[in-house]
């Protein structure tokens, strides 16, 4: 594989754009947005440029990788070279569909479609094209650049070929697959959402405060941020949607979202991406500031 196709330019696909062109990959970035594409790639220059500032790439190499990325605004046109392309667009089903119709319908016969979905079925993903033994899911974990796991998840009709040549792809991105099988929120979210949305819910039922519900699990578990910090980074929009994949996906009322996390989304507190959620976001400053609304 040398031709790479990355749908959605936002912060999980400019990451992946950003791996795959430093490690030599060519690698088209595909969004309906020019002004989003702009934005991304001022985003990679400024990552890569803290890469060299870290001694982690040359001047030559950060060139060199920014060179290896094109950009895009249709589909058809940045798959249609493509040997695999990685879907990462927002966490919905029905845009998800529709992108991989679109992407089955232009990409090369040998292609390989991937999903950086964090929960969505990849086998329900699979069944709307005409390749369903190419479909798998790669999610990745942000900041991708930085972060090193990959997982790798197989869908009920993936091949054992292709789930082979994609973690032997992540090891070439200096990444660690694992790999999955496809049941709602795979294995990170699973686990990881049920933890954040009963943090919020010891916050609702006055447990404790946002501050020392994280950090009682920073200093009692050993966690580099807090739940709830946590779930403004993911962006508390993202929790909910992964909450109801599992809560649909089991049945079971344990997956339900706490009522305070659905009225803080509706009401457009989603975290760091609207500056408000569970602490105050300010661009440029790194102190936890506790929203006001729960002091």
């Amino acid at each position: 594989m040398k031709n790479i196709a990355v749908i959605g330019s936002g912060t999980m696909g400019n990451g992946i754009a950003h791996v795959f062109a430093q490690h030599g990959y060519a690698v088209a970035l595909i969004d309906l947005s020019e002004k989003a594409l702009e934005k991304a790639l001022a985003t990679i220059g400024k990552n890569y440029d803290r890469q060299v500032s870290k001694g982690l790439l040359t001047a030559e190499e950060k060139e060199a990788a920014l060179a290896r990325i094109q950009t895009g605004t249709e589909v058809a046109a940045g798959v249609a070279a493509a040997d695999l392309i990685v879907e990462a667009a927002t966490e919905n089903m029905d845009i998800k569909l529709q992108l991989f119709r679109e992407i089955d319908a232009h990409a090369p016969a040998h292609a390989i479609l991937a999903t950086n979905t964090s929960s969505i079925s990849i086998t329900k993903i699979a069944a709307v094209t005409r390749r369903p033994d190419k479909v798998i899911g790669m999610h990745f974990m942000n900041p991708v650049p930085v972060m090193k796991l990959v997982e790798v998840i197989k869908g009920y009709a993936t091949s054992e070929e292709v789930c082979a040549q994609i973690m032997e792809l992540s090891q070439s991105l200096q990444k660690i697959p694992v790999e999955v099988n496809d049941y709602p929120g795979f294995v990170a979210n699973r686990i990881l959402m049920p933890m954040i949305n009963e943090a919020i819910y010891s916050l609702y039922e006055g447990v404790a405060g946002v501050h020392e519900i994280d950090t009682v699990m920073k200093l009692g578990m050993a966690h580099p941020m807090g739940p709830l910090q946590l779930a403004d980074f993911i962006g508390l929009d993202v929790c909910l949607s992964i909450l109801r994949v599992l809560h649909e996906g089991f049945g079971n009322p344990k997956y339900a979202p706490c009522p305070l996390l659905v009225n803080m989304v509706e009401a457009g507190f989603k975290g760091v991406k609207t500056g408000e959620g569970f602490y105050v976001h300010t661009p440029g400053s790194k102190e936890l500031v506790v929203s006001p609304r729960f002091k």
